[in-house]
């Protein structure tokens, strides 16, 4: 089993953590939903207000609303540095850790008798199709660490449309993505920069 190891922004890294995929998910839907979710509204505490306070004759003449208000570049890269990147390396973590989890083998399964049980079950049970054509289905329980994996799987696609529309959004508010960077690039270069492991 892989050993337990505590990251510093995100939870406790257990076996345990993992096989509890309510807990998993939880962690997850809370990091997205603070960072993720509200992209636009934390972006926009980063413009600065006005300094020379309301004109009046500015309401004169009727402007076009720019689409999306620029945002300083210092402040973007900041936010990015010290907010966006490590809530997405702490999520990179847990699901990196669990997939490691979910790949290892599991001594500790509670269910590992429970599915022996029911296979031994099933190689007894004499099966006469003519008489019930449903009596050949057998259906095993789901070791738990396949179950983590199809978790795993699924979250890591969740993780990936998250990432790339925040990242988007950051690109159209910042503008100073224009090399066309992707996220994958983007947060690959500040973990090197922070000598993270590429993960």
């Amino acid at each position: 089993m892989v050993q337990p190891t505590i990251q510093p922004s995100g939870p406790a890294l257990t076996p345990q953590f993992c096989f509890n995929t309510a807990t998993l998910r939880d962690f997850l839907r809370v990091s997205r939903s603070s960072i993720d979710d509200t992209i636009t509204q934390n972006l926009n505490a980063l413009v600065t207000p006005a300094r020379a306070g309301f004109d009046p004759s500015s309401t004169s003449l009727r402007a076009p609303k720019p689409l999306s208000r620029q945002i300083d570049p210092a402040a973007c890269q900041e936010f990015k540095d010290q907010v966006l990147f490590p809530s997405w390396q702490a999520r990179s973590q847990v699901l990196s850790y669990c997939a490691l989890v979910a790949t290892s083998p599991d001594p500790d399964d509670p269910e590992a008798a429970i599915r022996e049980a029911e296979k031994q079950k099933d190689r007894e049970r004499v099966v006469n199709e003519r008489l019930d054509p449903y009596s050949a289905r057998f259906f095993p329980r789901e070791p738990r660490t396949e179950q983590l994996a199809s978790v795993i799987r699924m979250e890591q696609g969740v993780e990936n449309i998250v990432r790339t529309r925040t990242w988007g959004i950051v690109g159209e508010r910042c503008g100073n993505d224009a090399s066309g960077r992707t996220w994958e690039q983007a947060l690959g270069e500040w973990r090197r920069d922070k000598h993270l492991p590429l993960a």
